[in-house]
């Protein structure tokens, strides 16, 4: 009897043939390997998640090389984390395995949050620069770019909605991109308006006591 896969990814068909098989009472010198696109997809996880890793490191070398400080691209960083957090929980909720297409995805959800991030902490140095006080500079910088941010993140999850939600012909395959970038900057970019600007005074208020 033949079984159709019901899941369009290729990690969701992996899953459901390896509980098939894992109900299975095979005789002891019976063995099965899975071959095909399984394995070079698996080979592109890891890829991927080195690739991913070396990309963050060199962002934040990058980073600190234009803010000629260790400390503001750390606390560019953290938002980072936030948006990952987005990713994991649309990615339960939408029953959505995480695959190439996720990390795709993960990747373009970062280079968004931290361009936002960046925009946060520029900002709030311009305003220490010119003589405010800690706590006016970080109230200003996420006040005056708090409506950039928010119409970066509302224009990226906007267009990738339609695809998200497998409306168009074709985006089946994509939707795992588009549900990883969406639900990583709907959290991310509610955290970095406030996460950020709280971990900079955080920092720099303990700077400037010691």
């Amino acid at each position: 009897m033949l079984i159709a896969p019901r899941t369009e990814d290729l990690g969701g068909t992996q899953a459901a043939v390896q509980r098939a098989l894992g109900k299975l009472q095979l005789p002891n010198n019976v063995h099965y390997t899975i071959r095909g696109s399984v394995s070079a997809m698996q080979k592109s996880f890891s890829s991927f998640g080195f690739g991913l890793s070396m990309a963050v490191v060199l962002l934040y070398l990058v980073m600190v090389a234009q803010f000629k400080s260790f400390l503001d691209p750390f606390i560019i960083m953290f938002a980072v984390p936030m948006g990952l957090i987005g990713v994991i929980w649309t990615l339960i909720l939408t029953g959505t395995t995480l695959n190439i297409e996720s990390f795709m995805g993960i990747i373009v959800m970062v280079g968004i949050v931290v361009s936002n991030a960046i925009l946060l902490v520029d900002f709030a140095n311009q305003r220490l620069r010119e003589g405010e006080n800690l706590r006016d500079a970080v109230v200003r910088a996420a006040r005056i770019r708090m409506r950039p941010i928010i119409m970066t993140a509302m224009a990226t999850v906007v267009g990738l909605m339609p695809m998200a939600l497998k409306l168009g012909a074709g985006s089946e395959a994509s939707a795992p991109l588009a549900r990883a970038a969406v639900g990583g900057l709907i959290v991310s970019t509610v955290f970095t308006l406030v996460l950020v600007p709280a971990l900079y005074e955080l920092f720099y208020s303990r700077g400037q006591v010691s």
